[in-house]
């Protein structure tokens, strides 16, 4: 069977690879190829905001990823959503548009040794693609595919949190990305008239689908990367083979292959083609091609305290679903004006502020829903309650992404080490206090908020670390294990500009090359990074 060759082959049609999809196909004379181990972003819940519900954990749209049991968590095991869909995890993640924090691109500028990562240098990249509802100035784009929009939703309870929240000390917003989002008030969404806007809509369709240089595989599972040997001794990445289902396939790319599988399947397809820690591949009896000890090390992820508090007189999700007429009502509004509870992201409200005042930026970030239930996908409680999670920004617990076996079918072992850091341990009980203080405020005091979890009588910061451990879940937010970094970190795996270190033609671009967690939700982030390497491989 001849093999089928492309200037560029992207790996995986998530966030970045839509985007970088788009934007390297924008050139007639490049043929591009993307591949999707998923199916096309043809289910019904994908589109309708709440739907994440039945997007997690359903192997339709998740690759239904579970952790290693977690000392931090005292041994549980965490379900891991990621996108297996087009559109990858903005198919199924929290829409929320956070940039983050310009420090975050500042520390990244000064880990590379590249100023080309500063806040002031990566906000036209944000601004390249995004069309936001205000319009154009300074900080925000309009003329972009990635639309962002107020929810079309509030809530009294959640506008009395806001106001205890200002009570505390924290002023309100209405921007959270300026450059430091300090503040409370409801998060922007990554909707378009209160339906969800994944990357396959903003930068594949119509725009990729009328290009006849653009090719896309969908149930096309990556098994690894194509390897070349060089005369100086190094690697040269050539193609892919690619599992369709009924045989295996090879592609071959005659300028890059490009991997943006994101941190669980970018570092993976590294490992099954013998890129990474020597001692792991070949405990699975792998060749070494090239050896990459970071490949698969330093994931980090924000871990999310989900305190619930009862309340008396308050409309929440829990007390309106109890009713048959409470249900057609929810469905009647989302029906005629797309607004309402269907419409609602997971989170609504959001806050950051600091875990105490020695902190010299926001480390903390809220995401506050007028419900409350034991895990996503379990039922709501019969009572009405709200939740408050509360995340640490910038854990310094690091964890691992490592193949369990030489076939790509194997999912591999994922190992955050969740508040594995004295560090992380002291901000989560710090946190768990600070949302008692917001709580406690008087404009909460009509609703007679009454904790629920984890429960008043745990006070000391041994007793609220150990109970974050076992109420705390993830949000969803792996990212660093391909890290970039310079050329004299043995733990780098990409250069700044998102090639792999000695090997050619290869480069990750995704949220594994971030080298710390950016300060909020890294959808948005993502985008910009791949907005950045797309200028850089269409200047080559």
């Amino acid at each position: 069977m001849s093999q089928p060759t492309f200037d560029y082959i992207i790996i995986g049609a998530g966030t970045a690879g839509c985007l970088l999809a788009n934007r390297l196909s924008a050139d007639p004379s490049c043929r591009v190829l993307l591949i999707e181990a998923g199916g096309k972003d043809d289910y019904h819940w994908i589109h309708i905001p709440v739907g994440y519900l039945y997007c997690m954990g359903n192997a339709r749209t998740d690759w239904l990823y579970r952790t290693e049991p977690e000392p931090g968590l005292n041994g549980r095991s965490l379900a891991y959503p990621r996108g297996k869909t087009l559109g990858g995890s903005s198919s199924i993640n929290g829409m929320i548009y956070m940039r983050g924090q310009a420090r975050d691109y500042d520390q990244w500028a000064q880990l590379t040794g590249d100023e080309s990562w500063r806040w002031d240098q990566v906000l036209p990249y944000f601004k390249q693609h995004e069309n936001h509802h205000q319009g154009l100035d300074d900080l925000h784009g309009a003329a972009g595919e990635w639309r962002v929009e107020k929810q079309r939703l509030r809530w009294d309870l959640l506008d009395a949190i806001a106001l205890a929240a200002q009570q505390a000390g924290i002023p309100a917003t209405q921007d959270f990305n300026r450059g430091c989002n300090e503040g409370v008030g409801y998060f922007e969404v990554n909707q378009r008239k209160g339906l969800r806007w994944n990357a396959a809509k903003a930068f594949l369709r119509p725009t990729c689908y009328d290009r006849l240089n653009f090719e896309m595989w969908t149930h096309a599972q990556v098994a690894q990367l194509v390897l070349e040997p060089q005369p100086d001794g190094t690697q040269r990445c050539t193609g892919v083979q690619v599992w369709n289902g009924h045989e295996m396939v090879t592609a071959t790319a005659s300028r890059e292959v490009v991997l943006s599988a994101g941190s669980i399947g970018s570092p993976q397809i590294l490992q099954l083609s013998g890129i990474g820690p020597g001692e792991d591949l070949r405990q699975h009896g792998l060749p070494v091609l090239h050896e990459l000890p970071g490949v698969g090390a330093n994931l980090q992820d924000h871990l999310q305290i989900r305190s619930v508090f009862k309340v008396n007189g308050a409309k929440t999700l829990n007390t309106m679903l109890q009713s048959h007429w409470g249900k057609a009502r929810i469905a009647l509004e989302y029906a005629l004006n797309r607004s309402g509870p269907l419409s609602m992201a997971p989170s609504q409200l959001g806050a950051f502020t600091r875990s105490d005042s020695s902190q010299p930026h926001p480390n903390l970030q809220y995401h506050v829903q007028p419900l409350s239930l034991d895990a996503f996908g379990q039922p709501l409680h019969d009572f009405g309650a709200f939740t408050a999670s509360v995340c640490n920004l910038n854990p310094t617990s690091r964890g691992t992404v490592r193949i369990t076996s030489p076939r790509f079918e194997d999912a591999p072992a994922i190992a955050p080490h969740y508040l594995s850091t004295p560090q992380d341990r002291q901000v989560a009980a710090d946190s768990l206090r600070v949302t008692r203080r917001i709580v406690a405020q008087p404009a909460l005091a009509k609703y007679h908020p009454e904790e629920w979890k984890p429960g008043v009588q745990f006070q000391s910061d041994e007793d609220l670390a150990r109970l974050a451990g076992d109420i705390a879940t993830t949000i969803f937010h792996p990212v660093g294990t391909t890290k970039m970094g310079r050329a004299n970190d043995p733990m780098a795996v990409v250069d700044s500009q998102f090639k792999v270190i000695g090997v050619a033609g290869l480069r990750v671009v995704d949220a594994g090359v971030m080298p710390t967690i950016t300060s909020g939700n890294p959808n948005s982030p993502v985008l910009m990074m791949a907005e950045k390497a797309a200028a850089l491989m269409l200047r080559q």
